[in-house]
């Protein structure tokens, strides 16, 4: 039963990490973390 705990606790842990870079990616993607886009017109 502990090896079944653990894998199951492994590949949650690889399942939200890969949902967080996929968010981050989209974030980036996005263009949120650069300048303002008022200022891309001047």
């Amino acid at each position: 039963m502990k090896h079944i705990n653990f894998w199951r606790f492994v590949g949650q842990t690889v399942f939200y990490f890969i949902i967080l870079l996929i968010l981050l990616y989209l974030y980036g993607y996005s263009g949120h973390g650069q300048g303002g886009f008022i200022y891309n017109e001047f």
